[in-house]
């Protein structure tokens, strides 16, 4: 399936996108329901590169046994519409993976039964597990006795030390939230971001966390990260500009930040129609950097 270049894949997918990795980190999940997989297990990684949760690739799609999970990471904060997205998201992803003539058939389609799992590894306070409903935005639904549609989500919480049983059976993902805490302690230590990232993707190679996945993409993953980080900055700004509305005070300073975070995407090699997307600045001005 050909690759949508004009979105970026993300560390995450990138280091869960093999198999034996992806099957240790969800026997780490399953595990709290008493399933695991051996190797026998076979897993499909079928991520859709033209379907995007958000508009990176953060998710990695994948079918075990007769599921077909959606495995999302998010880096910001929790968005509380999440399980009406993922409604979207999963109604197009089957969309892709069905042949629409079937749809047809006279005999009964079989499809996979789907499981939502999101990391959270963002800076904000988030429980170290909670479920999100979809049936917790249907309007009145207190006033009936069934709900005829539910999408149930599961988040984790795997900021370093926040999940240890988690940690504990799947060491890749203990290493790669050990990999994005280095990260932030050294940003808030006052190196740059840039600085911040080469700094501890060198400590963690040397410490023997996601060595071998380092070196071999040690280039790749600080561009990817570079670009991950700018993207949830703008977000971030996107969201403060939004709560600032109509108020002169601050609104330099947000400009000055998109101005800031649209250049570090550019020279990413982010797309200027995405740049301008994130950072609501006119594609001329985003041109012009």
């Amino acid at each position: 399936m050909a690759v949508n270049r004009q979105y970026k894949s993300s560390v995450f997918t990138l280091l869960f996108s093999d198999p034996d990795r992806l099957r240790e980190l969800y026997n780490a999940l399953a595990s709290k329901r008493g399933t695991l997989y051996d190797e026998s297990a076979k897993i499909t990684i079928n991520t859709l590169s033209d379907v995007m949760f958000m508009e990176r690739i953060n998710d990695v799609s994948f079918t075990i046994d007769d599921k077909l999970v959606v495995l999302l990471e998010h880096q910001s904060t929790i968005n509380p519409n999440m399980a009406v997205r993922l409604l979207l998201y999963i109604g197009r992803i089957y969309e892709k993976l069905i042949d629409n003539k079937r749809l047809y058939s006279s005999k009964q389609l079989s499809i996979p039964r789907p499981e939502f799992i999101v990391l959270y590894n963002g800076p904000g306070e988030c429980p170290a597990s909670s479920v999100v409903k979809l049936s917790d935005h249907f309007e009145k639904a207190e006033n009936h006795d069934s709900i005829d549609l539910e999408l149930v989500v599961t988040v984790y919480n795997i900021n370093h030390g926040r999940n240890p049983d988690l940690e504990k059976q799947s060491k890749t993902l203990a290493d790669y939230a050990l990999l994005i805490a280095k990260i932030r302690e050294y940003e808030t230590a006052g190196l740059g971001l840039e600085n911040a990232l080469k700094k501890a993707i060198n400590w963690c190679i040397k410490q023997d966390t996601l060595r071998v996945f380092l070196e071999t993409n040690a280039s790749e993953v600080q561009n990817m990260l570079l670009t991950e980080w700018n993207m949830d900055d703008a977000l971030a700004v996107r969201y403060e500009e939004g709560v600032e509305d109509g108020l002169s005070q601050g609104l330099s300073q947000v400009i000055q930040k998109q101005l800031e975070i649209a250049r570090n995407m550019k020279s990413g090699g982010v797309p200027e129609n995405q740049i301008a997307g994130y950072t609501g600045l006119p594609v001329g001005e985003v041109a012009k950097l």
